[in-house]
């Protein structure tokens, strides 16, 4: 994938968030905030991006985007339960309608069996509906960082064009 198709990506992201009247905020974990600066290397993204969350630490997923500490505990950082309440609490703790999430093993090591390498998790979330879905990305770290900033587009841009 070349970098003109991240940029076209996240144009067409930009139209249909713009398009809907909607503003995007991102909660974002191993991508360490590569969507939001792809979406905010698009001149007028300020009309339809409100703020991103880098919450790499699970203190910061819990500080900042209202994680619960046993959802941490009991599932891992990564995983269902946890996407699905930083996706809630960038909506929460921001003036967006729309949230993605994602939270994942880049590498090249903190994998195990059951979440090897390159498992990644995603949500999307506006105020009447919550999707979660988990991936796996062959790769090194920057290839896996980039795929899952790729789908996590994907997914917005699927939700979007359902509006």
């Amino acid at each position: 994938m070349q970098d003109a198709y991240l940029e076209q990506l996240a144009r067409n992201t930009g139209t249909g968030l713009l398009r809907n009247g909607l503003l995007l905020a991102t909660a974002e974990s191993c991508t360490g905030g590569w969507i939001a600066k792809l979406m905010t290397d698009i001149p007028g993204s300020s009309q339809w991006f409100e703020r991103g969350f880098v919450t790499y630490s699970n203190q910061a997923k819990e500080e900042m985007l209202d994680v619960r500490p046993a959802t941490i505990e009991l599932f891992g950082a990564v995983s269902e339960q946890t996407v699905r309440e930083m996706a809630a609490g960038a909506l929460g703790n921001s003036r967006a309608q729309v949230s993605l999430a994602v939270s994942g093993i880049a590498g090249p090591g903190g994998g195990s069996e059951d979440k090897p390498v390159g498992t990644v998790w995603f949500a999307w979330a506006d105020p009447f509906r919550l999707r979660a879905e988990r991936c796996w990305f062959p790769g090194n770290r920057e290839e896996v960082r980039r795929r899952a900033s790729i789908h996590a587009l994907r997914g917005l841009e699927d939700i979007l064009g359902r509006k």
